[in-house]
């Protein structure tokens, strides 16, 4: 899976690392290089243009840089996405200087933000320390998104990588952007993850950082964010209609996760000696491609390490008939066969909801599996694949 998944990747960047890429039209140094011609054509595609403002999406443990461009319509839409040849530190926020850790949250990047001269190839300052930083005695500086593989609490992109991302902020900030807006989270903010990474020190901070994703996710307009009382602070919407959106998106969020944790989903925390490394990038190095320098190499055999913290739940399962039933305790780990005239079904689909919710009785309904809705009772058991648990408001728009 691995293999097929990256291939088209692998051949690019093997191409690119060996000097077999086209590269630039000569003349240009390489702060003003142009932005490749299948980009250009991909924003044409997209209703969007390099001089449309634009804004960044970092995901650490994924490793992970994504380019977003507002089009036509107003709203953002993804138009690429780098992988990360190496970052630094452990999941969450930067402290101080000298930690190593590459910074969390939102940050704006401006004109003079930008280095054409960075010993690095090219670099932008991620804006590290903001606001909020500040307000909680943060400290450090120089922070930056640049290429190369090394890196010292900044995101490293190799110098392909970064000659097509400085180009695109270059030409953004030439359209008339004033800032170019960058949001930097320790994963992909599913409500998944925030489960699973719930006993977290870092979680209080995690689920403002949800906040912000949310908010994007739901309206593709660019955040107004700020820091108040030592926490991020996001304006609403100008629209009615867009804020009830928002609103509405983030209840849905609440209401899965919700439903994970009733489910017993396991809780993780995700640990690195020092950062980590797309894996293309690791695939690249195995095979003996050359990545230039690159940071503390032997850390990486330990990236993304898990220790469960607390395991997951077995699945709950409930007795029809008479007879004795599973252990009160619901821990189920082994089943014995029923007895006689005693049927034993799951409450609902093993990839779903453990069971009803009576403390949460109107957030879910039911629905046959392609078919019309159906009310159901909360006592009453699901028949394996005959139903569907989906928020109530999903289910209306149906």
């Amino acid at each position: 899976m691995f293999r097929c998944a990256h291939l088209p990747v692998l051949a690019l960047m093997t191409a690119t690392l060996m000097g077999q890429a086209v590269q630039a039209a000569s003349g240009y140094p390489k702060h003003e290089a142009p932005i490749p011609l299948a980009t250009v054509a991909l924003m044409k595609g997209k209703n969007t243009s390099p001089a449309r403002p634009m804004l960044i999406r970092i995901y650490k443990k994924e490793a992970e840089l994504e380019v977003w461009k507002r089009s036509t319509s107003g709203r953002y839409s993804r138009l690429k996405t780098f992988p990360i040849c190496r970052w630094s530190g452990q999941l969450g926020p930067k402290r101080k200087e000298g930690d190593r850790q590459t910074p969390e949250g939102f940050y704006a990047v401006t004109a003079s933000q930008m280095n054409p001269n960075s010993k690095h190839y090219l670099s932008f300052d991620t804006g590290f320390p903001n606001a909020y930083d500040r307000a909680h005695g943060a400290t450090g500086s120089a922070l930056m998104v640049h290429g190369t593989c090394s890196s010292a609490g900044c995101y490293a992109m190799t110098d392909t990588g970064m000659s097509e991302i400085y180009a695109l902020v270059r030409e953004a900030l030439r359209g008339g952007q004033k800032a170019v807006q960058l949001q930097a989270y320790p994963f992909r903010m599913t409500a998944e993850n925030l489960v699973r990474h719930r006993l977290d020190p870092n979680i209080a901070f995690w689920r403002q950082l949800k906040e912000g994703s949310d908010r994007f996710e739901a309206t593709g307009e660019e955040l107004s964010v700020s820091a108040a009382a030592g926490r991020y602070s996001f304006r609403p919407a100008r629209s009615p209609e867009t804020e009830a959106e928002v609103l509405a998106y983030r209840a849905m969020e609440d209401d899965h996760m919700a439903v994970l944790l009733e489910e017993g989903r396991a809780a993780v925390r995700t640990t690195y000696a020092d950062g980590g490394q797309h894996p293309s990038f690791t695939a690249l190095w195995r095979r003996g491609v050359s990545l230039g320098e690159v940071s503390r190499p032997e850390a990486l055999a330990y990236a993304g390490q898990e220790r469960v913290i607390t395991p997951a739940r077995a699945t709950r399962l409930a007795c029809l008939g008479t007879g004795t039933c599973a252990s009160p305790a619901h821990e189920v780990k082994a089943i014995s066969r029923p007895g006689m005239g005693e049927q034993l079904l799951p409450i609902a689909p093993l990839d779903g909801p453990s069971m009803w919710l009576k403390e949460l009785p109107s957030l879910f309904t039911s629905a046959p599996v392609g078919g019309a809705l159906m009310s159901v009772t909360h006592d009453q058991p699901m028949i394996l694949g005959a139903q569907q648990i989906v928020p109530a408001r999903l289910a209306m728009q149906r």
